[in-house]
């Protein structure tokens, strides 16, 4: 098997790994080094994304109680990225197509998720999933 099918994968897991390098050592507590969300900065309201910085950060550091507690539902989302990487991984070693079979239904899960999410975060009592 060429190692050129390892590429993309591996590529991708490049990318993200130094993304998470980046926020790891540039930290997003510190005002002025990325921009501020314009749906929070103009509405007070958090998006399902506010936090995730904060959180990669905690992630990069090995504080996952700090990565929850930053946005959940984006530590949710780095594991399910790093089990795709894996599972890409695995198919291309194995020489099996690499599909991921998400029809409409699925994507509308994940929007009113995205929308559960964000919806009880800005209420009182959903203020633990707050960054």
């Amino acid at each position: 098997m060429p190692a050129s099918r390892l590429a993309a994968p591996f590529g991708a897991l490049a990318a993200v790994g130094a993304a998470f390098v980046y926020v790891g050592a540039v930290d997003p507590g510190e005002p002025g080094h990325y921009p501020v969300c314009p749906l929070l900065h103009f509405t007070g309201i958090y998006c399902p994304g506010c936090g995730g910085l904060r959180s990669a950060h905690a992630v990069a550091h090995g504080d996952l109680a700090a990565a929850v507690g930053a946005n959940a539902l984006a530590v949710a989302g780095f594991a399910l990225f790093a089990a795709f990487v894996v599972f890409w991984i695995v198919r291309v070693l194995r020489s099996q197509p690499v599909t991921v079979p998400l029809r409409s239904p699925h994507w509308w899960v994940l929007g009113a998720l995205a929308l559960a999410f964000t919806v009880v975060r800005n209420l009182p009592w959903g203020a633990a999933l707050a960054p």
